[in-house]
């Protein structure tokens, strides 16, 4: 919790009629984060979380703690998996929807392999709207596909994983990125809310230019 939403708390228990008299109609920070594998994306996510108190949702935690707590929607999602078939959209919108709503008290969240399709996008602004709320921008971490394979790879050397080891398969993996991502992109430019912020340079450097870019946004 930041020190501004304990503040708030505090006033709100001892002063009451104080709180229901607040005219700030300050908005929260939703975010969309996208960046090809290797771009960084995972380092920032946690500088965001930290700096603006936001909750990071990822689409890949949200399915290993449901199917892992053998929830409904677990269970749902696990029963197509083992068919080999795609988990429909709306088992994975009702994950986010259950992590949303059990995370009230946040001043926004990073929304993280979420959406990949237009059909996605529209039902999780379909949601946010049901509560007051809509996406304030999709920040996309550029950073060309010749660093993105010499990141790897160099990642490779250490972390086990074959598909870092292999530029073939990292130019598949970065194609399917590209992709999968660019219909969500332009949905979100369409409605100027898409930026593309430089990912090279130092993680300080990076963070830099995705702060102020948030800055700049009418929240």
């Amino acid at each position: 919790m930041s020190m501004i939403e304990f503040l708030k708390r505090v006033r709100n228990y001892f002063f009451p009629k104080l709180a229901s008299t607040d005219t700030n109609t300050e908005k929260m920070i939703n975010l969309i984060l996208f960046g090809p594998p290797g771009s960084g994306k995972g380092t920032q996510a946690v500088k965001l979380v930290e700096k603006y108190d936001l909750l990071h949702i990822s689409t890949g935690d949200l399915f290993r703690y449901e199917i892992g707590n053998n929830t409904p929607l677990g269970l749902e999602a696990k029963s197509y998996m083992n068919k080999g078939e795609l988990v429909p959209d709306e088992v994975t919108i009702g994950m986010l929807e259950n992590k949303v709503n059990a995370n009230p008290d946040v001043n926004g969240y990073i929304f993280d392999g979420f959406p990949r399709t237009e059909n996605q996008a529209e039902a999780l602004d379909k949601f946010l709207a049901s509560k007051g709320e809509e996406v304030t921008a999709l920040i996309a971490l550029d950073v060309d596909d010749d660093e993105i394979v010499k990141r790897l790879l160099e990642r490779g050397k250490t972390s086990g994983r074959k598909d870092d080891s292999n530029e073939e398969v990292i130019r598949k993996r970065i194609k399917v990125y590209n992709d999968t991502t660019a219909v969500v992109y332009n949905y979100y430019d369409e409605k100027e809310k898409s930026q593309r912020i430089a990912g090279k340079g130092t993680i300080e450097e990076i963070f830099g230019r995705i702060s102020e870019s948030i800055s700049k946004l009418n929240v």
